[in-house]
């Protein structure tokens, strides 16, 4: 890799550039650590050993008792982020259904809209869960409906 560095005299900010044939994990790690973002790691603790979920395996997250708790096929996980901390970090595959329950649509099996004033939402592993009504025009619109 070669490295050179061009003095501007009006120049205000700092410039990075990276010229490239194509895009490579090696650039794109690259211009992830050169920007100074973090990566966005979820760690869950199950009978006190943590280990690093992948946001792809979590069926719903969801806040009881006082915690909150992630739902994987491994098991339920406590972690140590607020729901609303955790809808920004898992990205547009999670959709907030309640003030205390957020849910991946990419392990949703069905949407129940036959209810009066509430949606019941089944997941892939035959958990179900309702949309509350502060949250029912939300879902109706990531849904199309």
């Amino acid at each position: 890799m070669r490295v050179e560095i061009q003095i501007e005299e009006g120049c205000q900010e700092p410039r990075l550039v990276i010229v490239a044939g194509k895009m490579t994990d090696e650039v794109a790690e690259l211009a992830r650590q050169l920007s100074g973002e973090r990566p966005q790691v979820l760690a869950g603790c199950q009978a006190e050993v943590w280990r690093v979920l992948d946001p792809a395996e979590i069926y719903r997250v969801y806040a009881q008792g006082g915690k909150v708790l992630a739902e994987t096929a491994g098991g339920v996980y406590t972690l140590r982020l607020r729901l609303y901390e955790l809808e920004e970090r898992l990205g547009r595959h999670f959709v907030r259904i309640s003030n205390s329950e957020i849910v991946n649509l990419k392990k949703v099996k069905s949407f129940d809209l036959s209810f009066t004033g509430t949606i019941q939402v089944r997941l892939t592993n035959g958990a179900t869960a309702y949309v509350s009504r502060r949250y029912v025009n939300k879902i109706k619109e990531v849904l199309g409906v």
